[in-house]
């Protein structure tokens, strides 16, 4: 090997695998989007269905996460629990910080901010939580979708 040439360690550029990367967005830039702030601040299920609909990669869908969220809203006020749990869930894919402060301090402290800063990491990491998960995938894919593999027979 040439000296000062080193073979392919399969470290990204940015620094080790599982460091901390930084948010694209400050918790408090929620007011760079108007349209996403005044939806969130009226209507936080929406939101947060969209963003939970992306981290689960389509396991469960917009709709019934954003009505799980409303129920919880309703029966117990405790709604920012379940939307921790999916900032838990998006920091782990994405080495995210635990910042400012622990996931469960930023959701009960201001849920929506919260929700349109994961909102708008998902956007900054190429998704567009508008079109929902299975739209997303299709469109990486280069239009081409995800589809399982044809039945198979036996030979004879």
């Amino acid at each position: 090997m040439k000296p000062g040439t080193e073979p392919a360690t399969g470290v990204p550029v940015g620094g080790a695998p599982g460091a901390p990367t930084a948010w694209s967005s400050g918790l408090f830039d929620c007011f760079d989007d108007c349209g996403l702030c005044c939806l969130t601040w009226c209507c936080p299920c929406i939101t947060f269905g969209k963003v939970a609909e992306i981290v689960d990669r389509g396991a469960t869908s917009c709709g019934t996460s954003g009505a799980l969220y409303v129920l919880l809203a309703s029966l117990t006020g405790c709604h920012w629990i379940y939307s921790c749990t999916y900032r838990s869930k998006m920091r782990a894919q994405y080495a995210l910080p635990d910042a400012p402060c622990c996931d469960c301090c930023v959701h009960y402290c201001c849920e929506p901010c919260a929700l349109v800063q994961e909102y708008k990491e998902l956007k900054a990491r190429g998704y567009d939580p508008e079109n929902g998960w299975h739209l997303n995938v299709e469109r990486r894919n280069g239009g081409a979708g995800v589809n399982p593999p044809g039945m198979q027979e036996m030979g004879r």
